[in-house]
C-alpha cells in the first residue's frame, strides 16, 4: 500500500471539489480524506495501490467541471494506514 498527499490550487473551492473527489477515489477504491485550506486550496490524503494513487493524481489534474485546476502538488506520506473509507473532512490529525 502507498500514500499520498495533494495539494490542489486553483478555483477548487465551492464547485464540488471535495465531493467529487471522494466520489472518485472511492471508485478508485482508495481510503483517505478530502478537506479545504485556509488558503483556497484543497488538500488530500490518499492510501491504496500506487496505480490507483495515479489515477487519482491525473483526475485531480481536471477535476469536476466547475473547477478551474492551476496546479497539483504530490508528496509521499510515510506512515501507516489508518483510513478504513474515503470522506470530505476536517484536517487529519498529524
Amino acid at each position: 500500500m502507498a500514500a499520498a498527499r495533494f495539494v490542489v490550487t486553483g478555483r477548487v473551492q465551492g464547485v464540488f471539489f471535495r465531493a467529487s473527489t471522494a466520489r472518485a477515489a472511492h471508485d478508485l477504491g482508495l481510503t483517505g480524506r478530502v478537506w479545504n485550506r485556509k488558503d483556497g486550496a484543497v488538500e488530500v490524503a490518499a492510501e491504496g495501490s500506487p496505480e490507483a494513487l495515479a489515477s487519482l493524481e491525473a483526475w485531480l489534474h481536471r477535476g469536476p467541471p466547475a473547477a478551474r485546476v492551476e496546479r497539483v502538488e504530490c508528496s509521499p506520506l510515510d506512515r501507516p494506514s489508518r483510513y478504513s473509507d474515503f470522506k470530505t473532512a476536517g484536517r487529519p490529525a498529524e
